[in-house]
């Protein structure tokens, strides 16, 4: 079943003399479960399809459905209210409260969900075991290497259990061995937990564990191709 459906999207910046078409007519449908990556050279429209998919940005023409809702009849409290429960979210800068330890960082999207606390810390302690942090739970943002750091930050965006898990270049920052582990556990969450992720990345380590790759070029789709397992 479909959690993200793009049906002719088109993605135009006038913010200069000439307009700039990031998107061009983009048709795109994605099943819960999928482990997606979106490739493509720099300016090829990768992080602007995600950024749109996650309702952070508007597209110029075009329907979007996630999770069977029509984000162009959401308002924008809506859209907002829509990713807090419904999207997950994984950034190339980790984008952690650096005065906040791990397991508040994974808790704070609960406490703005208004969840118990009894639930968050049942929530928060079976993520960070999940992630292999348990052990790391009290430490500071800064105590932590950049792998621990991006683990916190796939932690933190399954707090919700969102419908479907966006990552821009998680991988980017963080070294071969660092990389490996995030994407195992990644893995692991998307077999053993249904989690659908989609990934923006021009990482070939990123691409060879994807089962589907979806390659932009000048903003239109160029190739769409799925792989039964990761290579």
């Amino acid at each position: 079943m479909p959690v993200i459906e793009l049906q002719h999207v088109h993605k135009i910046y006038d913010h200069s003399a000439v307009p700039v078409h990031a998107l061009s007519d983009v048709t795109l449908s994605i099943d819960a479960g999928e482990f997606t990556a979106i490739v493509g050279p720099s300016g090829s429209g990768k992080t602007t399809l995600l950024n749109i998919i996650g309702g952070l940005d508007q597209p110029t023409e075009g329907r979007i459905t996630l999770a069977e809702a029509n984000l162009a009849s959401l308002s924008r409290g809506e859209r907002v209210e829509f990713r807090l429960r419904h999207i997950g979210f994984v950034f190339q800068a980790y984008n952690l409260i650096p005065v906040l330890t791990a397991e508040e960082n994974v808790e704070f999207i609960l406490l703005l969900q208004g969840v118990p606390r009894g639930e968050r810390r049942r929530i928060v302690t079976e993520l960070l075991e999940a992630v292999g942090l348990a052990d790391k739970r009290s430490s500071t943002v800064n105590q932590l290497s950049g792998g621990q750091q991006q683990r916190v930050a796939v932690a933190r965006a399954l707090a919700s259990h969102p419908a479907f898990v966006l990552a821009d270049e998680p991988t980017a920052n963080l070294d071969s061995a660092s990389a490996s582990m995030l994407l195992d556990i990644m893995e692991r969450l998307n077999t053993e937990r249904g989690t659908t992720f989609v990934f923006s990345t021009h990482d070939p380590r990123v691409v060879e564990r994807a089962r589907r790759v979806v390659r932009l070029v000048d903003g239109t789709v160029a190739e769409d191709s799925k792989r039964s397992s990761p290579s």
